[in-house]
């Protein structure tokens, strides 16, 4: 055992363990991680630029990394996810409580979009807007990724005047989309999302912002039996290609789709326009786009 695997003697560490895994298995080694007790769970891809000093994930894979309290409770983790997932590439490393304590919570910034404020339970949100507090325990995204920022800008905007609105959120994560369009005053706000994680973490997050009505659906998109007047879904570009036919058929007037990378855009947009959509609005934040369509009026014979 290598010094960086010790806990030190009367300060307790906070142990990651880190799972290269394909795109495939990262449900699989996330429910593992999180039955293993993880304190927190992230999950990165090849969208994604890495944190400092980490490579980049290659094509088709991802990397998983889970958190514990302490070396024993990681090594436990390990080994489950050795037998689950056997030819996992695995490692680990210690940070010292304080540290950790300190960067991970420097990290996690509040945002403020239009009306909105969205950040973290331990920072106090501006008065004069309509709070969303969002739990990052579980590493989904307190809504300062610039996709998610997108999402909410255009959120924000569609219920300045369509105040009743019916949502869906397709991808929810973390449930912030949803539960800020209840919260700017969607009539109804449905969220989809395979990940049973995920779902668990929507659920928690409404609750702690006073929302009970949220419908969470654990599944995919087929799910959903229902049309909304705005439909945001934050996924990756291949995925928005893949489901633009039933995205479209979910989408009684305006479509927004995030988590496209500016080179991306043309790719999606074409996927969407032979299912009666058309672009209205593109919007950029650094290499990330985001696309709106409107559901394209009937010919006046």
């Amino acid at each position: 055992m290598s010094s960086s695997d010790r806990e030190s003697v009367g300060d307790v560490e906070y142990v990651s363990l880190i799972a290269e895994v394909p795109e495939s298995e990262v449900e699989r080694a996330e429910m593992v991680l999180h039955d293993s007790g993880a304190l927190g769970l992230e999950v990165q891809d090849p969208s994604l630029l890495p944190m400092p000093g980490r490579s980049m994930v290659a094509t088709g894979a991802a990397r998983v990394t889970g958190y514990f309290l302490g070396l024993s409770a990681a090594f436990q983790a390990e080994q489950r996810l050795r037998a689950a997932l056997p030819g996992v590439s695995l490692t680990r490393a210690t940070v010292p409580s304080e540290d950790w304590s300190v960067s991970w919570r420097a990290s996690i910034k509040p945002v403020r979009v239009g009306r909105l404020w969205v950040g973290p339970p331990w920072e106090d949100p501006d008065p004069d807007s309509i709070s969303v507090v969002i739990d990052p325990k579980m590493a989904f995204g307190t809504g300062d990724h610039p996709t998610t920022g997108l999402c909410l800008q255009a959120i924000d905007e569609y219920l300045r005047s369509h105040r009743d609105a019916e949502v869906l959120d397709v991808g929810t994560g973390s449930g912030v989309l949803a539960i800020a369009a209840r919260k700017l005053g969607a009539r109804r706000a449905v969220a989809v999302d395979t990940d049973p994680i995920a779902v668990a973490n929507a659920k928690e997050n409404a609750l702690r912002n006073g929302i009970a009505d949220i419908e969470l659906i654990l599944g995919t998109l087929e799910a959903v039996s229902d049309d909304f007047d705005l439909v945001v879904a934050n996924i990756l570009a291949n995925t928005l290609v893949e489901l633009a036919p039933r995205l479209a058929e979910a989408t009684r007037h305006r479509l927004v789709l995030a988590g496209v990378l500016v080179e991306q855009q043309q790719e999606v947009i074409r996927a969407q326009r032979p299912h009666g959509l058309e672009l209205c609005r593109v919007e950029q934040c650094g290499e990330w786009v985001r696309l709106d369509f409107d559901r394209a009026s009937p010919a006046v014979e």
